[in-house]
């Protein structure tokens, strides 16, 4: 939505690019130092457990460390950074139940429910919809889930299921909603599923090869989500012509997973606005593994420095700048040609 909201493309670019470094490079670095002091002040849980005798014990996780070292702000900090968790909690609850609930009226109740819906009914849907997926997280976080790392995991199960198609949708005119519904919802219960599972000691016993049980779960959930939406997608009718082409006309995605639209529409003589143009696709790949290298380049610099490391924060600070300027010059290639 923010970069929809862009001046043009140019700026989108340069904005989720800022984002990027300063959620990604900067951001950790006051969090990694806190913990750090933690290891110091709290070597272990046996020295929380001392400090806080009334803790507790099922809190008494890894986790607990984070809230430990706020204990020691004075109440002026203190309150500053309650009032700041407090917010940060409320605007993503909010987002995430907003973007749920509109998922759940516009992308399915509206289209195959009751397309003739009126508005007064949709906010209607919309309400009872973000009331339930409040229960829901509810009910998950208080009984499959434990800590932060069991939340985190959660969602690297449900991203690596469900990850394939959210890129691939870009570059295969196939993919419908169909597609993309069956894959969140798949998605959704395999990683609750396999995340309730590994609280079994003996599943965590599980081996395959060389690979453990970490590694089978999202073999599992990989798996079972791209087999659910490729059936999915077999299975039902694709996007209407006249869909397909004015999404091409504003995304020109061009490749391969396009051409049987492509060629279909200059045989009918319509124009998709594609004549003459590269195929940005390769470039732009390359722009991604830039940007990977100026982020992480620029997250170990700031880290080196912090460790008193000059020489490699230089360094790094260096290759992070040099990647910065060949991914804008790259960006100008694919904006102009």
């Amino acid at each position: 939505q923010r970069m929809l909201a862009a001046k043009d493309e140019k700026n989108a670019i340069g904005a989720t690019l800022l984002f990027n470094f300063l959620h990604y490079a900067l951001r950790p670095w006051p969090w990694i130092i806190v913990a750090l002091a933690s290891l110091i002040i709290y070597p272990d849980l046996v020295a929380i457990e001392k400090a806080f005798p009334d803790l507790d014990p099922q809190y008494l996780k890894d986790d607990i460390a984070y809230p430990v070292m706020i204990s020691k702000l004075g109440p002026g900090w203190l309150g500053l950074v309650l009032a700041s968790l407090i917010a940060a909690y409320m605007s993503t609850i909010g987002t995430h139940l907003n973007w749920g609930s509109s998922y759940a009226v516009n992308d399915f109740y509206q289209r195959f429910v009751n397309p003739k819906a009126s508005q007064k009914e949709l906010v209607r849907v919309g309400r009872i919809c973000t009331v339930l997926l409040m229960v829901l997280a509810g009910t998950l976080a208080l009984t499959v889930l434990e800590d932060a790392t069991g939340a985190f995991n959660l969602l690297l199960l449900a991203g690596a299921g469900s990850g394939a198609i959210y890129l691939l949708r870009w570059f295969w005119w196939r993919i419908n909603a169909i597609s993309e519904i069956s894959a969140m919802i798949v998605t959704t219960i395999v990683a609750i599923a396999l995340t309730a599972m590994s609280k079994n000691e003996s599943v965590q016993e599980w081996q395959w090869g060389v690979l453990g049980w970490d590694s089978l779960k999202f073999l599992i959930a990989v798996g079972a989500t791209t087999i659910t939406w490729l059936l999915a997608t077999f299975l039902t009718r694709p996007e209407d012509e006249e869909t397909l082409r004015n999404f091409y006309r504003k995304v020109q995605p061009g490749g391969p997973g396009w051409a049987k639209l492509v060629n279909k529409a200059r045989k009918d003589g319509v124009n998709l606005g594609d004549e003459g143009k590269p195929w940005h696709l390769p470039t732009e790949i390359l722009c991604v593994f830039v940007g990977m290298v100026m982020i992480y380049s620029s997250l170990f610099s700031i880290g080196s420095f912090v460790y008193g490391n000059i020489g490699w924060g230089i360094s790094l600070a260096v290759v992070a700048a040099a990647s910065c300027f060949a991914l804008f010059a790259l960006f100008h290639r694919t904006l102009t040609r």
